[in-house]
């Protein structure tokens, strides 16, 4: 069952009053007020497409499964983008049938999945929530549909209907810091960008300051710091996955501050980031997905990115689920043993970097599994 990431179904919220009604690959939960279908794209509203994966409502598939993803929504060609990669997957491989949504806030989170849970044409038998901001609401929706199985990614609630998957955001990070840190001190160029050689600091974009992104930023901290002594990190926090004008401008600041390279975790943000690269002849690292290959018009300044494999958890999830096996109350951690994150160089420009730097990434990542490395995963800040 291919599906064609241009062509989606979604649940809309109307207002607070309902939900616009069904969306998706199998009809979806209808909303109380009935609302009517209308058409749209990443940007949240609903689409109705046919597509070699629908089914009727009722069909005969393995499992049913409702995507409610994360701030930023689909098109962020990252975190959002690399979840829908694993749902894709399992419709695929496995014949499952998905219907998804795009909030477009904090407070939708908890309709959009009080309404896939207690939908019964079709019922689903997996809710995925996707990104650590969800943890709240599923804390109040998940003893509330206690048969009805979700998985979190990025975050634990100890439900028992809930399976958590977690990554080591901050060992994938440390790997960033050691490549920036051993790039930073020397001349290097590729592509459109540089290093200038003797630069004393790079820079760390981050979206919304939470925990998850500062384990990126503490991992990356600490991997300068093991790469060499006389590098400081830079940090600015947007407060946005969504803005590429806010990640420009803090990039901007970055780079004419001195800054040769700098690292984002910031989804959609990141765009931003990319450009103030271009613009001034530096070099950025991508997040979640390969951004060299998810945001091709920017290859040429994308050294590596650190690639989150939401994909892999997702697919899992819904894997146990067509098993009959959900992981309702358990915790599955994913790092560099597992390849759950990992140092993508760059497709364009990657290649090039030096083999004494990537041999330091690549002793480093050995170091962390053996035991002989210990990543903090909290900045000094928390």
């Amino acid at each position: 069952m291919a599906s064609d990431p241009n062509r989606r179904r979604f649940i809309k919220a109307a207002s607070a009053a309902g939900i616009v009604g069904l969306a998706g690959c199998t009809g979806g939960p209808e909303g109380d007020s009935g609302g009517e279908t209308t058409e749209g794209g990443s940007d949240g509203e609903e689409t109705e497409t046919g597509g070699d994966g629908e089914t009727e409502s009722g069909g005969d598939v393995p499992a049913h499964v409702g995507m409610v993803y994360s701030d930023g929504g689909l098109g962020d060609n990252s975190f959002n983008d690399a979840a829908r990669e694993g749902v894709v997957r399992a419709e695929e491989e496995l014949g499952i049938a998905f219907d998804e949504s795009q909030p477009e806030g904090t407070g939708e989170f908890g309709q959009y999945q009080q309404r896939y849970a207690s939908s019964t044409d079709p019922d689903y038998d997996l809710v995925s929530c996707i990104g650590f901001n969800q943890t709240d609401a599923l804390a109040e929706n998940a003893p509330q549909f206690p048969e009805q199985n979700f998985m979190l990614v990025d975050s634990v609630l100890e439900e028992p209907n809930v399976a958590n998957y977690v990554f080591k955001e901050h060992e994938g990070s440390f790997l960033m810091g050691v490549l920036a840190g051993n790039l930073t001190t020397t001349s290097f160029s590729a592509g459109a960008g540089q290093t200038a050689g003797d630069s004393t600091n790079v820079g760390f974009v981050g979206g919304v300051d939470s925990p998850v992104i500062r384990r990126f930023q503490a991992g990356f901290e600490a991997g300068v710091d093991y790469a060499t002594d006389d590098v400081d990190v830079i940090t600015s926090y947007v407060g946005s996955y969504s803005d590429p004008s806010g990640g420009q401008e803090a990039a901007l600041s970055m780079y004419q501050s001195g800054a040769d390279i700098v690292y984002h975790a910031s989804g959609a943000t990141g765009v931003g980031v990319f450009q103030a690269a271009q613009e001034e002849g530096r070099f950025a690292f991508g997040v979640d997905l390969d951004q060299s290959i998810t945001e091709p018009e920017f290859s040429d300044v994308i050294l590596a990115s650190m690639v989150k494999r939401v994909d892999n958890a997702v697919f899992q999830s819904i894997s146990n689920v067509v098993d009959d096996d959900h992981q309702g109350g358990s915790v599955v951690e994913l790092g560099l043993e597992s390849n759950g994150v990992e140092c993508v160089y760059g497709d364009e420009i990657g290649g090039e970097v030096p083999d004494d730097a990537t041999t330091a990434v690549s002793d480093a990542r050995d170091a962390i599994i053996a035991g002989d490395i210990d990543v903090p995963s909290e900045t000094d800040g928390n």
